[in-house]
């Protein structure tokens, strides 16, 4: 099996290992099933695999292309949709008799969308071009309630649009402004095009913002620029244990495609990393100009700005991911775990869904499942990462029968063969953990059984 790209123990130094290691072997189907009444069933049980010891059952289904979802405090469930359905975009979900199955479903808002939010009593959601709030009232969006416009006018664009979202405690709000660009190259996409230098997308695209999360009608000339060099960020959120913000990055595509002499399909199958990323004010991360490479252990810069695959060049001084992991799973979410639920070894940890890709031949495709990253005191990850949920694609695994590699080495084709692709992560107020998809809209609720 050939050696990948995987897990960086620090923010400066990463370590060559094989990809598809991980601590506590391969999920295995939780025992426990949850208990029925004559009163209240049981929920559906479903049929993806968990550590040993976890149990998914199945809260809602059918909603439509889920995207993320927030929980009040009060068990409502909200998720958002990429798509309207009967021209709503928000689902909102009550279990209304407290059997672990959503008994009362209403749909509000008429824009689709990715990012959702809880904080001090609202709801935040976003469209590919606005973010809202919705003023909450034991727990619920009023009934043709009108959102506040917290952040407005901007311009939808063609790639990487999606919004995704985070408030910090103290009431500042993180958007990503994805770059409508793949390398920042002259001629997108197009091969051998070099890459504008400077990129003129970095002014407003390609890095996070903040804003006051109580005002209204502000515009992105009204936010500031926290951090930069960060091509598409979908997955984010404040770790409240480390007091500092966290994302995923989309990595730039087709290394093979448009620089051929340089690159071969394996290797762009591989490169580069999608990168977790630990971020702070001012940080640069260096796209377009650079990429990382776990193998090399550092930034290497992009051929569209004359790297070779080996040069460092500028990119020495750009900041680095705290982990890496093989190129064009698609995290499209992040959660610090923060419940009491589960075994004392997750708290504080970081779930991760990665979404699965499209871009891996001749490789088989990769993702398709919700990781679990162990973090330590520092704020920094302290082990490898998990398999924790998988075969939500429920295609064959090109490994032997029981002998799954864990990290999602599907021999689906594309993205379209997947009966469901994890997207959205939220944590109940019972410490359980909601998780999204993104192909037909369930969304599924997993508890730990294991007494």
């Amino acid at each position: 099996m050939k050696t990948n790209f995987l897990i960086a123990a620090t923010a400066t130094l990463f370590a060559c290992v094989p990809a598809f290691a991980f601590d506590s072997g391969p999920a295995k189907p939780g025992k426990s099933k949850p208990k029925a009444t004559a009163e209240r069933p049981a929920p559906p049980t479903s049929s993806l695999r968990l550590i040993e010891g976890f149990q998914a059952t199945v809260f809602a289904e059918n909603l439509g292309k889920a995207r993320h979802i927030a929980i009040d405090p009060s068990g409502t469930v909200f998720v958002k949709l990429d798509k309207l359905k009967n021209g709503k975009g928000i689902v909102e979900l009550r279990d209304n008799n407290k059997d672990g199955k959503a008994d009362q479903t209403t749909m509000f808002g008429t824009y689709p969308g990715t990012g959702a939010a809880i904080y001090n009593g609202y709801l935040y959601a976003s469209a590919d071009t606005a973010v809202f709030r919705y003023k909450l009232t034991n727990g619920r969006v009023a009934a043709n309630a009108k959102p506040e416009t917290i952040v407005t006018g901007i311009p939808l664009e063609t790639q990487h649009a999606s919004k995704s979202l985070t408030v910090s405690p103290d009431g500042r709000l993180f958007v990503n402004f994805g770059a409508p660009s793949n390398a920042c190259q002259q001629q997108d996409r197009t091969q051998g095009s070099p890459g504008m230098d400077p990129c003129p997308i970095l002014e407003e695209h390609g890095g996070i913002w903040v804003f006051d999360a109580a005002k209204q009608n502000q515009r992105q000339s009204d936010g500031k620029r926290y951090a930069t060099g960060i091509r598409n960020a979908v997955a984010l959120d404040w770790n409240t244990a480390s007091n500092t913000l966290y994302a995923l990055q989309h990595g730039r595509d087709a290394l093979a495609t448009l620089f051929p002499k340089m690159y071969n399909d394996e290797q762009s199958a591989e490169l580069p990393n999608e990168e977790f990323l630990m971020i702070r004010e001012g940080d640069d991360f260096g796209w377009p100009y650079c990429y990382n490479d776990s193998g090399l252990g550092k930034k290497v810069l992009a051929p569209e700005y004359g790297g070779d695959g080996k040069t460092e060049d500028r990119c020495a001084g750009k900041q680095k991911p705290i982990m890496a992991f093989p190129g064009h799973w698609a995290p499209n979410d992040l959660l610090f775990y923060t419940g009491d639920a589960f075994p004392a070894r997750y708290k504080n940890g970081a779930f991760v869904c990665f979404h699965g890709s499209w871009n891996r031949a001749p490789l088989n495709q990769g993702g398709y499942f919700v990781a679990f990253i162990p973090f330590g005191k520092d704020g920094m990850p302290s082990g490898n990462y998990e398999v924790f949920a998988e075969n939500f694609a429920e295609v064959p695994n090109k490994m032997t029968p029981g002998k799954t590699d864990g990290a999602g080495q599907l021999t689906l084709v594309s993205p379209a063969d997947a009966k469901a692709r994890p997207m959205g992560l939220a944590q109940g107020p019972d410490g359980s953990l909601f998780i999204t998809d993104s192909v037909k809209g369930n969304v599924w609720k997993v508890a730990y059984t294991k007494k």
